[in-house]
């Protein structure tokens, strides 16, 4: 039997086990595993993914418990999901920008949308993502995931390696790492050659020349050792966001007693204000900290703003036309979204 059979079997049997446990919640102890690729130390492994086991465990009176696994120990961040899928582990990190094939419309919290912090973004994408919103049914249950809890970054800035911004047409021609068709596209309008590399390659890949500039949100320079990379960088504009779950097979969770279920959602809404609220109090810090590594920041004047944000506004219908050329209903998806960030 080929491998990946074998491993369906598996998660099978392991389910309906699980089902016929009994009614009680909490019938026997249940350990899970969690990969992500975020180096060790990472703030979201920090103060969200470690959170996010500690609540779980908690709320669950120890029954409840998980191995951890970062650093892309169980894979690759691009396989997380098949890897999930599979039952090869129980929860794995997803970025939609890393498998736009599969989830192209989850990239939605990624667009250049009127929103300036992380929990703006992160409260208005779970709105949609839940169970019951629109992403769920559109884009994850069809998966066979559920997503357990998830993150939308501050808004990205431009760093450029070598060149001091002037203006926005710094870009031009140059080779530009990004993740996610949304950023893609804004790109591409602005003239500059998108180039997707994996968030634990990009340090590799700065020193290497390989990149001249990344777009980031500041909270992701020192992690990754970029601190000293850089010459200047952005401040106050938006180039798009970027989108973080952490999903479970919906085979797994369907076996869950309606208890850990509560369990589950209780940690959720837990974790998602204490990150997004630690990654806009961060911001502030993380700046001062790259300005004292000799990176500077730039604000655009108004004439070179306009134009950015011209580009921008542009950027989430193109998005929206071409995902409905595939017959995805990304036009409600966007509607949604909106009409979440609104609230």
């Amino acid at each position: 039997m080929h491998s990946n059979a074998i491993r369906r079997s598996a998660v099978g049997l392991a389910v309906l086990a699980a089902a016929l446990a009994g009614t009680s919640a909490y019938a026997s102890e249940m350990k899970l595993r969690v990969g992500d690729s975020f180096p060790v130390g990472h703030y979201i492994s920090e103060h969200g993914t470690k959170a996010w086991m500690e609540k779980v465990t908690a709320l669950t009176g120890g029954k409840v418990t998980f191995e951890y696994y970062p650093a892309e120990q169980m894979g690759k961040a691009k396989d997380l999901l098949s890897l999930t899928q599979a039952g090869t582990i129980d929860v794995g990190y997803v970025a939609p920008a890393f498998v736009t094939d599969k989830l192209p419309l989850s990239v939605v919290g990624e667009l250049p949308l009127p929103f300036s912090k992380s929990c703006e973004g992160s409260m208005a994408f779970w709105q949609l993502a839940k169970e019951g919103g629109v992403l769920d049914k559109a884009e994850f249950e069809p998966a066979g995931v559920r997503v357990l809890w998830s993150l939308v970054l501050a808004p990205y800035q431009l760093y450029m390696a070598k060149q001091e911004i002037k203006s926005i047409d710094v870009v031009q021609g140059k080779k530009i790492r990004t993740t996610g068709a949304a950023k893609v596209l804004a790109l591409k309008k602005l003239g500059a050659v998108p180039v997707s590399i994996p968030s634990p390659e990009m340090r590799e890949a700065l020193h290497r020349g390989t990149v001249d500039g990344m777009l980031l949100p500041h909270t992701s320079v020192a992690p990754y050792g970029l601190s000293t990379g850089f010459k200047s960088a952005t401040i106050g504009h938006n180039f798009g966001s970027f989108v973080v779950t952490y999903v479970i097979a919906r085979e797994r969770w369907n076996a869950f007693a309606p208890e850990v279920k509560k369990a589950f959602d209780e940690a959720a809404d837990y974790t998602i204000r204490k990150i997004c609220q630690h990654t806009d109090e961060s911001e502030a810090k993380d700046i001062e900290a790259l300005k004292k590594d000799g990176i500077q920041f730039v604000s655009l004047d108004p004439t070179e703003a306009k134009k950015l944000q011209d580009v921008m506004d542009s950027v989430s219908a193109e998005w929206a036309e071409n995902l409905e050329k595939r017959n995805k209903p990304a036009r409600q998806v966007l509607q949604a979204f909106r009409d979440a960030l609104s609230k």
